[in-house]
């Protein structure tokens, strides 16, 4: 709807035609305009109020295409670099290094976060995402032009490392703020349900990463997908990246969101001050969630590493098991949004982990279970991954003062991906290659009771999370 003083100008400029004034007519309809960009933005903004909704869909799109990312690498890691990168080891070992240099950006994200704080304290919060989503895009990109051991040797692996930091470096600095935003605009009595929307993007970016390279494995010979059909999934993720960049600046860098952050006082703090005053908050923040990070692993890139190596099956045909596992995620983590606001997110957490804890003992076994036993510890570990990894942001941005909750969410959320997911595909793979899947579900175990006692502790998390 127009404002009184547009509709008021757009009677002048009729009534200016009529007379047939150029003059007048020019600077009234100068004047129109720029009444008309300020109503555009006002109607845009939703007259100025801006609704949780219109932060949880810029939430969405830039999480979704993060996790593109993320299982694009993953299953590439798995499928693709061990042949093309280190054809001179055995499959296995193969495997064992590219998992190492997966782990790379998981080191790196930390170090991007203090950069893209800084740059966004000194340029703003829209140039700072500017950088990292091209950072981010074109080192996805430069994967997808990479040459092969057999042609550059050596270099292959380092400039397959290199391309991974600079991933790391920049989601880093992709931190918006718009998931703390979320939290903190959401009703009172929906809490749990919002905290769970930025979780959305890891179930459908792994159905789409999935379902690419699953087309490509069938469409193609093992010669053709070698050399250049696993490139395609690459130049997909950068184009999502530039759509979400836009999605994501469209909304972060209007007047109206900028004046909501500043009220929230969600600007960046000084790094060494927000880790003098909570690292308390940001080690627990890092802990809470370690089960669902663990188990994100162990649903996602690990199994898929089990079958192609140790199993005669498919992995394309895998693949689509991981589709409808994700699928089911899906749905799984909007349940835990509702769950959460009727008994809670710190016990949903402590009950979800629990649950974690007992999958553990059993379901990794499965997976040598053949086409059944494969389909019910997916299904079964997406369900249970849903509600766990449903609230885990929730855990994240709930623990901090106002002024601090910026740079804390994002040091928390580094922390926590590193500890819980950096290095999980790597050991679960080489404790399961040596000593059976048991001790992958050992592993597993670990991360479920790290949960539960970073709960257990922390009073004050358990209080904010209720």
């Amino acid at each position: 709807m127009w404002s009184t003083d547009s509709a008021a100008q757009e009677r002048r400029i009729s009534m200016t035609a009529q007379t047939g004034n150029p003059s007048q007519l020019t600077a009234a309809a100068a004047t129109g305009s720029q009444n008309a960009e300020r109503d555009a933005r006002t109607i845009n903004a939703r007259h100025g109020t801006i609704a949780p909704g219109e932060i949880a869909i810029g939430v969405i799109i830039g999480r979704t295409s993060e996790f593109f990312d993320f299982f694009v690498y993953a299953i590439a890691s798995v499928l693709v670099f061990p042949t093309l990168i280190f054809p001179y080891v055995d499959r296995l070992t193969g495997t064992f290094y590219s998992f190492a240099i997966f782990a790379l950006a998981f080191i790196a994200r930390p170090v991007g976060s203090l950069i893209f704080l800084r740059v966004d304290e000194m340029l703003g919060r829209g140039t700072k995402l500017t950088i990292a989503l091209f950072l981010l895009g074109g080192s996805t990109a430069a994967v997808a032009f990479l040459p092969g051991y057999e042609t550059i040797g050596a270099w292959a692996a380092i400039l397959l490392g290199i391309f991974r930091i600079g991933q790391g470096i920049a989601l880093g600095g992709a931190w918006d703020g718009l998931a703390s935003l979320l939290a903190l605009n959401a009703p009172e009595n929906r809490r749990g349900w919002y905290a769970m929307i930025p979780q959305l993007g890891a179930p459908l970016g792994l159905i789409v990463a999935s379902g690419l390279f699953a087309f490509f494995l069938t469409s193609l010979s093992a010669a053709d997908f070698l050399s250049w059909g696993w490139r395609y999934p690459f130049f997909v993720a950068f184009a999502i990246n530039v759509v979400a960049l836009f999605a994501r600046l469209r909304m972060v860098s209007t007047p109206d969101y900028t004046a909501l952050f500043e009220s929230r006082d969600l600007e960046p703090s000084r790094v060494m001050d927000t880790l003098r005053s909570d690292w308390r908050n940001i080690v627990i923040g890092a802990f809470a969630p370690l089960a669902s990070f663990a188990l994100f692993h162990m649903v996602t890139v690990f199994p898929l590493s089990w079958v192609a190596l140790f199993t005669p099956e498919s992995p394309a045909r895998f693949l689509v098991i991981e589709m409808i596992g994700g699928a089911v995620g899906l749905v799984a983590v909007v349940t835990s949004g509702a769950l959460a606001d009727r008994i809670g997110r710190r016990y949903l957490l402590g009950v979800s982990a629990a649950g974690i804890a007992v999958f553990s003992g059993f379901a990794p076994q499965l997976l040598n279970g053949g086409d059944l036993g494969e389909i019910v510890f997916m299904v079964a570990g997406f369900a249970l991954l849903g509600i766990a990894f449903g609230q885990s942001s929730g855990a994240v941005a709930a623990n901090f003062a106002t002024a601090r909750r910026y740079t804390g969410a994002a040091l928390t959320s580094d922390l926590a991906w590193l500890v819980g997911a950096g290095f999980a595909p790597l050991v679960a793979l080489v404790l399961a290659s040596r000593f059976g899947l048991i001790a992958a579900g050992a592993y597993l175990l670990s991360g479920a009771l790290g949960t539960l006692i970073a709960l257990g502790i922390n009073k004050e998390l358990g209080r904010r999370l209720s």
